[in-house]
C-alpha cells in the first residue's frame, strides 16, 4: 500500500475542511470528539506531526520531551489559538493555525517519502520503525479528516476502502493491545467478535483471552453461523473502521447479530484512547 499517497490525500482534505471553517465564525464543534472544536483538532494533529517529524529526522531512540515548546515550532503570534490543554475552545479558527498545520504536515510527508520505512526510531509500540509512524499517521489522518468534514458540513466522505481494511487489521494488531495496557482493561473471558466486510472480501475474527488479543483473518468461515455468545458486525470497510474508532455506533452498521451483552462489553475490552 502506498501510505504516503493516502497520507497526502487525507491531509489535503483535512486542511481544506479546516480552511473552510476559518471563516470568522465560531469554530465548529467536532461531533465525534465533543471536547474539541475544529481549532483543537488542528492543533492536536499538527503537534503530533511535529513530534513524529522530530523523531524521524533526528533518529531518536526515545520519546522527545513534550514540555519543550521548541518541539512544536510554534509561531510567535498565536492570537486566537486554543490552549494546548482543555477544551473545547471556541472563537474563530485562526488562519495562522491552519497554515502552521499545513506546513508541518508537508514536512512530515517529505520525511515519509525520503526515509527508509525500516529506519529504527522511537515509537510507543513494539514496532520501532519509521514505517510504524507512516502507517499510524496515515490512519490517524483519515480518521481526523472524517472528523473535520463531519464538523464542517455534516457529510464526511467514507475512508478509502483499501486504507480502511488496513485500519481494521491495525486496530487489533497494534491499537487494541496498546489501549488495553494503557487503560488497564479487564482480562478477556473468551469473548469473540467477527467483523465482516460488505463492500468486498474481508473477515476478521478477534478473541479476547486474558490479556491476549487473538486475531485471525480470511474467508474460511464466512458462511458459518455466529456461535452462541459471539457477536458479528457487518458493514463497509470504512464503517467498520469508524465503529472501531468510536465514530459510528453499532446500529449504523449494515447488520449486527449475536449476544448483545458481549457487544456491550466491547469498549470495556478495548477502551477508547
Amino acid at each position: 500500500m502506498d501510505y504516503s499517497a493516502h497520507f497526502h490525500r487525507e491531509i489535503v482534505a483535512l486542511e481544506q475542511a479546516a480552511r473552510g471553517a476559518a471563516d470568522g465564525a465560531d469554530a465548529p464543534l467536532i461531533p465525534s470528539c465533543p471536547d474539541w472544536t475544529m481549532s483543537d483538532l488542528v492543533l492536536h494533529l499538527g503537534g503530533v506531526h511535529r513530534l513524529v517529524a522530530r523523531v524521524i529526522r533526528e533518529r531518536l531512540d526515545r520519546q522527545p520531551d513534550i514540555t519543550d515548546a521548541t518541539l512544536f515550532e510554534l509561531p510567535e503570534d498565536r492570537e486566537g489559538w486554543p490552549a494546548p490543554t482543555g477544551g473545547p475552545h471556541h472563537g474563530p479558527v485562526p488562519v495562522s493555525l491552519v497554515d502552521w498545520f499545513a506546513e508541518g504536515a508537508a514536512r512530515l510527508e517529505a520525511l515519509f517519502r525520503s526515509e527508509d520505512p525500516g529506519l529504527a526510531v522511537w515509537t510507543w509500540s513494539a514496532e520501532r520503525t519509521a514505517g510504524f509512524w507512516l502507517r499510524m499517521q496515515t490512519i490517524e489522518a483519515a480518521l481526523h479528516r472524517w472528523d473535520a468534514e463531519q464538523a464542517a458540513g455534516g457529510r464526511a466522505r467514507p475512508v478509502e476502502p483499501g486504507l480502511a481494511v488496513d485500519a481494521v487489521a491495525q486496530t487489533f494488531e497494534v491499537m487494541a493491545p496498546a489501549r488495553r495496557a494503557w487503560r488497564e482493561a479487564p482480562a478477556g473471558a473468551g469473548e469473540r467478535f467477527r467483523f465482516r466486510r460488505t463492500d468486498g472480501p474481508g473477515l476478521w475474527t478477534v478473541r479476547f483471552d486474558g490479556d491476549d488479543v487473538r486475531l485471525t483473518t480470511g474467508a474460511a468461515d464466512e458462511d458459518t453461523d455466529v456461535a452462541s455468545g459471539d457477536v458479528e458486525l457487518a458493514g463497509t470497510a470504512s464503517d467498520l473502521m469508524l465503529f472501531l474508532w468510536q465514530r459510528l455506533p453499532a446500529d449504523r452498521l449494515d447488520k449486527v447479530t449475536g449476544d448483545q451483552a458481549v457487544l456491550d462489553r466491547y469498549f470495556t475490552l478495548v477502551p477508547p484512547v
